[in-house]
């Protein structure tokens, strides 16, 4: 998730814990500490590609923020001696702020190793957007009220209230992505649409409209579907895949990570003699947020190169026509069509 609402997260679940013991300090170093696991963003993998991957890997990991949580705690108290007699609540705090951040990842599409080192799985629920207002606001109203009101149980009732809005919120989206799920099934079966893999995600900002990626070997199908719609009737746009432009670039190092991380959801382009990777699940049609140079086009097969990110400029132009597409059904939301 976005930055600001880790800090609110890690500052509502410290103040749930300890905010009653320490007041303030609660507060901040729930702020603090949300925003940690992310510091990863800092070191260098090894290449663009490693970048990509192994974020979210063992600075994510609840065995290895476990092991961080009694540094942190020792640090705490080495700044606020007058709170060690609340020693363990602290680490219940500072284990739960960093636990809550890698948890709530892991709800997001990108993919976040929680098991790491037993295993580098990158946990990808999808049922909530990277930023999403429904869901950071509520705790935010209550992180405030008990900043201000923090000398009163109502102050604490508040930040509970606030939790307990914004995880209904996380819950409300893992029932409406399943419910998207199997009308995308239906509807894909009915008009005899075939498909290896199937994923339904968000988009911006909100959990009404989804998303939905139908790949199979050559092609790959891009629908939207809102929960307001008066219809069972998924449409979707055909696109073309292009897997042969990796022939001979198999078993690139680049090539095999994007095609594990992806989980399969992955395009491939040539592009000004370049063969690209694109990962279909994060940004919208042609705009993907995350794309690769892996290789060059080549006679007769492309060739390996040293992988590199192709930055996108980011498009919000097409974000009017998609909050009108959730209200109405007769609106056509179908970006990158003319690709």
């Amino acid at each position: 998730m976005d930055s600001v609402t880790q800090i609110v997260l890690g500052s509502a679940v410290s103040s749930a814990v300890i905010g009653r013991q320490v007041g303030a300090k609660a507060v901040l170093w729930g702020a603090l500490l949300g925003t940690l696991p992310d510091l990863d963003t800092l070191i260098p993998m090894g290449g663009a590609v490693a970048d990509f991957v192994y974020h979210r890997s063992f600075s994510h990991s609840l065995f290895v923020l476990a092991a961080l949580t009694s540094l942190l705690v020792w640090l705490i108290l080495k700044l606020h001696p007058q709170t060690r007699e609340h020693r363990w609540r602290w680490a219940v705090a500072v284990y739960a702020v960093l636990a809550t951040h890698v948890l709530l990842d892991s709800f997001t599409v990108y993919g976040t190793q929680i098991f790491w080192p037993l295993t580098d799985y990158p946990v990808a629920l999808g049922s909530v957007f990277i930023i999403d207002p429904s869901y950071t606001v509520p705790m935010l109203i209550g992180v405030l009220v008990a900043l201000f009101l923090r000398h009163s149980r109502a102050g604490y009732r508040a930040n509970l209230i606030g939790i307990g809005i914004s995880s209904l919120y996380l819950a409300w989206g893992v029932g409406a992505q399943a419910y998207v799920t199997n009308l995308a099934e239906a509807s894909l079966d009915k008009q005899s649409l075939t498909h290896q893999r199937l994923l339904v995600t968000p988009t911006p900002f909100n959990s009404l409209m989804w998303r939905v990626i139908a790949v199979d070997d050559d092609h790959y199908r891009i629908g939207y579907y809102s929960l307001l719609d008066n219809t069972d009737q998924l449409d979707t746009v055909r696109y073309p895949r292009s897997p042969e432009l990796l022939k001979g670039l198999e078993s690139h190092w680049p090539v095999l990570k994007l095609q594990w991380f992806s989980k399969g959801f992955y395009t491939i382009d040539a592009e000004n003699n370049a063969v690209v990777i694109s990962d279909l699940r994060m940004g919208l049609e042609p705009d993907f947020a995350f794309r690769f140079v892996v290789g060059e086009i080549d006679n007769p097969h492309p060739t390996p190169v040293p992988d590199a990110r192709l930055e996108n400029p980011r498009n919000w132009d097409q974000l009017p026509t998609l909050m009108a597409r959730i209200w109405d059904s007769s609106v056509r939301f179908e970006p990158g069509l003319s690709r």
